[in-house]
């Protein structure tokens, strides 16, 4: 079994790199740690960094996810193998692009490209966004799912996570005490659905509504809270139409053997107990 340990990044391709570059600053609130020719790197916590986009196709996306050693990234790319997955074996210079030791490659059932990330990089310097949002860390994604049963197969049988709840066929898997890491919607294609941080408190939830609204961010869902993790949320429109969220208050699951996963319908109050209606393709049937 392929054991996560975290979300480590995503990487995003966009054809507007400065455009993207703004956004991710002064709207999202995020800030620079680094540029390259064609990349910039953007930290929300301690590490170096949990988001970069590159000049490319915004259909480009790529989700990192931690793993504990060596051994274990040898492991997982021989399970990979075996299971018909072609894994690509990341260059020294690849390695140091994504600012981790090494990592692996391969595309999920779906098709959606995951890298498995051996000893990412942490700075020194404490995370400083170019606004107060106040994000406290990259938390979770969402991956767009065209088989939502195998692909929880594939998460929960070949690596580590576990369901911690279901609306309609959509698994919330964690890998952790944290309600959900990952979580899987039904959609016609692959990509990363979502892609949420972490802020202090349901007021900085608030905070950001106002203030995204204020410059015509398009919003998409909430502010509202989900019944199952329990989080106040906020979910809006970004850069190459990619879906961004605020969450604060998430649920923790601290005692396995207690905890019973639960099913919420596919509707709008599996989605929100506060009774906002999403705009979002993939939480509507």
């Amino acid at each position: 079994m392929i054991k996560l340990q975290d979300v480590s990044y995503v990487r995003l391709g966009t054809q507007d790199l400065e455009g993207a570059t703004h956004f991710a600053t002064d709207y999202l609130g995020l800030e620079v740690s680094e540029r390259g020719k064609d990349t910039v790197y953007f930290k929300s916590d301690a590490r170096e960094h949990t988001l970069c986009y590159f000049e490319g196709d915004p259909a480009d996306h790529t989700a990192a996810v931690e793993i504990g050693s060596r051994d274990d990234l040898s492991s997982a790319a021989a399970q990979l193998e075996k299971l018909g997955h072609a894994v690509e074996i990341g260059t020294a210079e690849q390695a140091e692009a994504r600012k981790v030791r090494e990592f692996i490659a391969f595309k999920d059932p779906s098709g959606n490209r995951i890298e498995l990330v051996w000893r990412p990089a942490h700075g020194g310097q404490r995370y400083h966004g170019v606004r107060d949002a106040g994000i406290t860390g990259f938390s979770h994604i969402g991956l767009c799912t065209t088989d939502a049963p195998r692909d929880e197969a594939f998460w929960t049988q070949v690596c580590n996570a576990r369901v911690s709840d279901r609306i309609g066929d959509a698994p919330l898997l964690r890998i952790d005490e944290v309600h959900h890491t990952i979580a899987l919607f039904p959609s016609s294609k692959p990509g990363i659905q979502h892609i949420n941080h972490q802020v202090e408190s349901g007021d900085d939830v608030m905070r950001s509504f106002n203030f995204l609204n204020d410059r015509q961010v398009r919003m998409v869902f909430g502010p509202g809270r989900h019944p199952t993790s329990s989080a106040k949320f906020l979910y809006f429109e970004g850069p190459d139409g990619m879906v961004f969220e605020y969450s604060s208050g998430v649920r923790s699951i601290a005692d396995e053997l207690l905890y019973r996963e639960r099913q919420f319908p596919f509707e709008p109050k599996g989605f929100c107990q506060w009774g906002a209606k999403p705009d979002v393709p993939e939480f509507r049937k």
